[in-house]
């Protein structure tokens, strides 16, 4: 670890095969604490590099359980996190929303580390029990459209490196790799990410892939559509600048889409979102990047036709349906 820390205060920096070499390592616990989190804490002070950031994610994927869902058309709507704007649970709310409107979701997340209230905190309040049994998930995708893959059991080298990333309570490169990192392999995935650099870095990354995608961007540095701002798409169409007045909406305030004080609170406001009781701001933020992930797996529709679709299973309250399907109320 003193090499590699040597490395990185002379900002250099690594290829893929050493980047994996040392994720694999950090991960089986080859070195302490202190080190750990010496590195994780100088590598975010400065920027990740493709071959970066393909070899942690080669590393995640040869460690990780897989799993076959079975399912065509999969999809995953993740943002890295790590954007710091405290908003509520809004992509995985537009999961709920996208499944209502009969699309098949695989749901990747975790517990907040940087944030405080990540999608598996509210998930877990709201009764969903973890499973990486294949068959309970195939059968929730079959009756709920949804399943959700909590990180920790399906990469369970990670464990060694949570409590870190947990002390440390700040971004690290593990934030950057969540939504490369999906057991089930979606076909299709919509990721937010918190900075543009990063975006085309996973633009590039997608575009040697089979994957259907569309990353995000808010230009205020939100890792999903805040409505705060206008945002940045890539696509295998290329680069875009999407105006908010242009989709037909008006600018929402930070403060509108902020998420609740503690994980309770949180899931109150997810629950007034899918009861479709939740404030004009708060409802279009997720149906806007429902549509998105909806446009992303039929790119032939306009996003005005997705948006409707994303609010009939709102309004209808099938979102609400496939939650409760999912935690079997």
């Amino acid at each position: 670890m003193k090499q590699i820390l040597n490395h990185l205060f002379e900002n250099k920096t690594f290829n893929r095969e050493q980047s994996k070499e040392i994720l694999t390592s950090l991960a089986l616990g080859k070195y302490n604490n202190s080190q750990m989190a010496s590195f994780m804490t100088a590598y975010c002070m400065r920027s990740i590099t493709v071959n970066e950031l393909e070899g942690f994610r080669d590393a995640m994927l040869e460690l990780c359980l897989p799993i076959d869902l079975e399912t065509e058309g999969l999809i995953d709507l993740c943002g890295t996190g790590g954007d710091g704007k405290d908003t509520f649970n809004i992509s995985t709310l537009a999961s709920f929303v996208v499944a209502g409107a009969g699309y098949k979701v695989a749901k990747h997340g975790n517990y907040g580390v940087s944030s405080g209230c990540g999608s598996s905190n509210v998930m877990e309040y709201l009764g969903c029990v973890f499973t990486n049994n294949v068959d309970t998930l195939k059968n929730q995708i079959d009756k709920a459209n949804i399943c959700f893959l909590h990180a920790p059991l399906f990469h369970p080298a990670m464990k060694t490196v949570a409590p870190i990333r947990r002390e440390l309570g700040v971004k690290t490169f593990f934030n950057m790799l969540g939504p490369l990192v999906n057991p089930a392999r979606p076909a299709n995935q919509l990721v937010g990410v918190f900075n543009l650099e990063l975006a085309r870095i996973y633009a590039y990354m997608y575009q040697k892939s089979t994957t259907k995608y569309t990353i995000l961007n808010a230009l205020e540095g939100y890792d999903e559509v805040s409505l705060t701002c206008d945002f940045k798409t890539f696509t295998v169409e290329g680069e875009k600048i999407n105006s908010i007045e242009a989709l037909g909406f008006e600018r929402v305030k930070p403060e509108q889409i902020l998420g609740g004080k503690d994980i309770a609170e949180s899931a109150a406001i997810f629950m007034k979102v899918l009861n479709n009781e939740a404030t004009s701001a708060q409802t279009n933020v997720v149906l806007c990047n429902a549509a998105l992930a909806i446009k992303t797996i039929c790119p032939e529709k306009t996003f005005a036709d997705c948006f409707y679709e994303a609010e009939a299973a709102l309004i209808n309250k099938k979102a609400l349906n496939c939650l409760n399907t999912l935690v079997q109320k």
